[in-house]
């Protein structure tokens, strides 16, 4: 009777604006990352040295290469701290957010000590050399010093996540760009300092970004939940988040390797067929924004449902993010069906990859409603912290992807590359989809 009374009073109505209160903010934080890409090439791009131009592309992708394998930081975090905001628990709120920064800034000082090893692998692998492997090593030399500041940035973002607050989450990565586009323009065509000022701008950013998202969590919190280090380092706790942190990164690697394998294959068809599927993959990348908003919607929502053990806001939530997951889905892929010829003329000059990418915008411009299920469902497993479900569902979807590939690529080429990526998004929902009710029944049939 106690645990029900308990129960009810953590009782929480999941509407409409409290799904797009933490989509629509983290969508248009997540819109600001290309912004800032573009500003970067573009002052670069005005130095008019091409070896500038490319060591910075190279630099750039190794880092967010390195840095995005890390995400589990980001992901474990919003989780563990929705869970613990739904139980009312301030003290593992705390606990946890103690946790997460101290996985990030030891992971960020690791990297920061392997750098120069990590450099040369990643030049060897790229091939770089000459002027182009000396931009490539400024760069990213500069831009490592901001590991701490990027991961902890990560469990920052994680953290005011889990608590729902979409508009801080919005503020803090509008802080870091905007500081960086504004000190990228500053140092690198004011002063002239070309690579370097554009490297030493992205770690400008990432430090205030890390210093206003520490002041803005700690000015939050009380000294009476403030928890023991005893509590922070408990075996147990550890246990649970170094587990979780692990499965996510296996099913991160196994979905870098699905785009990774795709480009391979798709260079064997030739630069036209290439360009033309970078050019349409946009599409699915614009798509990705908000379906990523959303799934951070679910995260919250879920882990605070789990949390509240409170299973009408469980239901509520999975019902909600799924009707706006699809429903923009559905949208995204008309407009790319309607202005998709368009948007190809605007992106490439080249007659021949134009004709190509309109050829291919049919499978580009579906792959939000594919993708959708899956962004949604690693949104509900995370939030849920069921990640073993989740690694093991990505590598079913992925060996299936494979016997795509194998299949159709032979006999339709870039076409059957396509249609094996649209099958991989769909296997990834559908698989964890059909898990959801009965873990959902095992947990909270747990928690009376």
């Amino acid at each position: 009777m106690d645990t029900r009374s308990n129960h009810n009073a953590l009782a929480f109505d999941v509407t409409h604006r409290m799904v797009l209160s933490i989509a629509i903010p983290m969508t248009l934080g997540f819109m600001t990352t290309p912004l800032l890409g573009l500003t970067n090439t573009a002052v670069v791009g005005r130095m008019g040295n091409a070896e500038a131009l490319a060591g910075l592309a190279i630099g750039a992708m190794l880092f967010d290469l390195i840095l995005g394998s890390f995400n589990f930081l980001r992901a474990s975090t919003t989780g563990l701290t929705a869970q613990a905001y739904g139980r009312r628990d301030q003290h593992e709120q705390q606990a946890v957010f103690s946790r997460a920064m101290i996985s990030a800034l030891g992971c960020g000082l690791a990297l920061l000590c392997l750098s120069p090893l990590l450099m040369a692998a990643g030049l060897r692998l790229m091939g770089a050399e000459g002027a182009i492997a000396e931009a490539t090593s400024t760069y990213f030399s500069i831009r490592m010093l901001a590991a701490p500041a990027a991961l902890a940035n990560y469990a920052i973002l994680g953290f005011v996540l889990g608590r729902g607050q979409g508009n801080i989450g919005l503020l803090l990565q509008a802080i870091i760009n905007g500081i960086n586009i504004l000190l990228s323009i500053y140092l690198g065509l004011t002063l002239d300092w070309g690579v370097a000022g554009v490297a030493w701008g992205t770690m400008a950013g990432e430090a205030v970004g890390a210093l206003a998202g520490l002041a803005i969590v700690l000015r939050g919190f009380g000294k009476a939940a403030r928890p023991a280090w005893s509590e922070v380092f408990s075996r147990h706790r550890l246990a649970e988040l170094f587990a979780l942190n692990r499965d996510i990164l296996i099913r991160t690697f196994v979905l870098i390797g699905a785009f990774t394998i795709m480009t391979r294959i798709g260079t064997s068809f030739g630069a036209v067929t290439l360009a033309a599927n970078a050019v349409v993959m946009n599409f699915f990348l614009l798509s990705g924004y908000y379906l990523d908003g959303l799934a951070n919607a679910a995260e919250q929502i879920i882990g605070r449902a789990i949390g509240a053990h409170y299973r009408p806001a469980f239901d509520r939530g999975l019902k909600l993010t799924t009707l706006w997951s699809f429903g923009l889905a559905a949208l995204g892929s008309a407009f790319f069906f309607l202005a998709g010829p368009w948007l190809i003329s605007v992106l490439t000059t080249s007659p021949e990859v134009r004709q190509a990418a309109e050829t291919y915008l049919p499978w580009a411009a579906v792959t939000g409603l594919t993708g959708a299920l899956a962004f949604l469902m690693d949104g509900v497993f995370i939030g849920a912290t069921w990640s073993a479900d989740m690694r093991n569902r990505m590598l079913i979807s992925f060996a299936g992807y494979l016997l795509m590939l194998a299949v159709f690529v032979p006999l339709f080429g870039n076409h059957g590359l396509w249609l094996a990526m649209n099958a991989f998004l769909l296997f990834r929902g559908f698989f964890l989809a059909m898990l959801v009710k009965r873990r959902a029944d095992q947990t909270f049939r747990a928690a009376q």
